[in-house]
């Protein structure tokens, strides 16, 4: 664990194991939410090669939906990762261990998940709009992602750093 954590985490009246089952408690509930939408998306991609219209897609298109398709699978390798570091190293005594590898995963599959969702943006918008115009509606919608998902949770956790 690192030192920011223990230092956030010295209010609490509770030991370094009782500290990695809560911090594990957490991570569950969030990779319950980040795995959910990966699978439908996901298994929505593995679905377009066999529409008829895949065929009729051109070359670029064609490349763009495997790269989308690689992401996805490897976006669900990042964000099932610590269920396996979890069922591999229980009764190990490395939960605190186990926890910081399994949160660098997720942070590794949210990433992973980004570049799917722009992806299968581009993708999807090159199909019905101009390349351009498509290129920057999916520019401002990594732009919109990096703002919900990197730069609130930073400005938040800055902005109240004192407060504890």
């Amino acid at each position: 664990m690192g030192r920011a954590d223990e230092e956030r985490d010295r209010g609490r009246d509770e030991t370094p194991e009782e500290r990695a089952d809560r911090r594990w408690g957490e991570l569950l509930q969030e990779l319950r939410v980040a795995q959910t939408g990966v699978q439908i998306l996901f298994g929505f991609l593995l679905t377009v090669v066999f529409q008829p219209r895949f065929a009729t897609l051109s070359e670029t298109n064609q490349t763009i939906y495997t790269v989308t398709v690689l992401l996805g699978a490897a976006t669900t390798g990042a964000l099932i990762g610590p269920v396996s570091f979890h069922r591999l190293l229980t009764g190990q005594r490395l939960k605190p261990q186990t926890v910081t590898w399994a949160s660098r995963l997720t942070v590794l599959g949210l990433f992973l998940l980004l570049c799917t969702m722009a992806s299968a943006l581009l993708l999807i918008l090159r199909v019905v709009l101009d390349d351009t115009l498509a290129l920057w509606l999916v520019v401002g919608m990594v732009v919109w992602f990096l703002l919900c998902w990197l730069v609130l949770p930073a400005w938040t956790r800055a902005a109240h750093r004192d407060d504890s």
